[in-house]
């Protein structure tokens, strides 16, 4: 993608995760640009426009009638969030939903009826593009710990994770049977979407274990309550693989018949004692090489932000035909039906078996 051609791209409604990307736009205004935002009553877009500097418009019609993006964003709740990308796509527009891209399996199974041959939708699921998530999937391209039979992610919940095992063991489409238990424990929670709360009362947490069999590979999902904001509870990742595994930010491996090595993945950060550059991250490097840069450098954003902004460029290259997918709308039908399954066994207690999908044989 030409790097002096910003991302443009519109916003369907005016909520939370709407700011979210004109926070990010308004911080790297030279790679991200919204052109408008669809909002239904003309006192919040009023509001918008005076805080952000956005125009918006009643009607998606009226929307890209006006504008011309790149692709539109559904910031919509889950309950017309199908309805909203059927809409967009019969109206000609490229579209990242949010995740999950419909509330239910029926709800899935409906939009892939609906747009899935269109080929013009992908989803918004950014985790793989996170610094570190990413150089881990390069290192497991190249090769660098053999073949991955595992994936253990104590991080995000559902969706998400799912997205995260999957991409890593490389299992595409394939069915799972899940099995999903759920323990309770005391813990203090101070910190949320809202900020520090002030409270160091510990409360019950529900911490939820579930295996993912895809049949020779395995994937651990292990989420407690709050975990994202929680700094009492870390994040971890292990990576298992025939000649070795990643763990967290370091890389163990066997190199010959009797050598095994372990390499960081090192981080570089500006800004620290009298490094002048601003605080930042630059890049990750395993072994000397760097495997992921940051393509904003001086944005000063977020490792979960640069995330974003890589997914929002990388979709933009999509959209003008300049790159590949980077994550289809397939994708992210499956990661959702996974993890309702993990719902379904923790409700039921019992293993539950996914089927192969429209989305996945179509895909296949």
């Amino acid at each position: 993608m030409d790097t002096h051609t910003p991302s443009v791209f519109a916003l369907i409604g005016s909520g939370w995760r709407s700011e979210f990307f004109l926070r990010l736009a308004r911080q790297a205004p030279g790679q991200l640009r919204v052109c408008g935002v669809v909002t239904r009553g003309a006192d919040r877009g009023a509001a918008i426009e005076a805080e952000w500097g956005v125009p918006t418009f009643r009607t998606v019609k009226d929307l890209l009638a006006a504008t011309g993006p790149d692709f539109v964003v559904p910031c919509v709740p889950w309950d017309v969030a199908a309805q909203v990308t059927v809409e967009l796509v019969e109206a000609g527009a490229k579209v990242l939903t949010e995740t999950p891209p419909a509330a239910d399996l029926d709800g899935l199974r409906g939009l892939w009826a609906a747009v899935g041959a269109s080929g013009t939708v992908q989803v918004a699921e950014q985790y793989m593009w996170m610094p570190a998530h990413a150089v881990r999937g390069e290192l497991v391209a190249r090769g660098a710990i053999g073949q991955v039979g595992s994936v253990q992610v104590s991080s995000t919940h559902l969706y998400h994770a799912v997205s995260i095992i999957r991409r890593l063991l490389g299992v595409g489409f394939a069915p799972a049977t899940v099995r999903a238990q759920s323990f309770t424990a005391p813990l203090a929670d101070p910190l949320g979407r809202d900020g520090w709360n002030g409270d160091t009362t510990p409360k019950p947490a529900a911490t939820t274990l579930a295996t993912l069999d895809f049949g020779g590979a395995m994937g651990l999902y292990d989420f407690t309550d709050n975990q994202w904001w929680n700094p009492l509870r870390a994040r971890r990742i292990t990576v298992r693989g025939s000649l070795g595994e990643i763990v967290d930010d370091r890389m163990t491996r066997l190199v010959d018949e009797r050598s095994v090595v372990e390499s960081p993945l090192v981080r570089r950060r500006t800004g620290t004692d009298l490094n002048l550059e601003g605080v930042d991250l630059d890049h990750i490097s395993v072994d000397g090489q760097v495997l992921w840069r940051n393509r904003v450098f001086g944005a000063r954003f977020s490792e979960d932000d640069l995330a974003v902004v890589d997914l929002l460029l990388d979709t933009t290259a999509w959209s003008r035909g300049l790159g590949p997918a980077p994550y289809p709308l397939a994708d992210g039908c499956q990661d959702h039906a996974v993890s309702l399954a993990v719902l379904e066994s923790l409700r039921t207690g019992d293993a539950v078996a996914t089927s192969v999908e429209p989305w996945a044989a179509d895909a296949v």
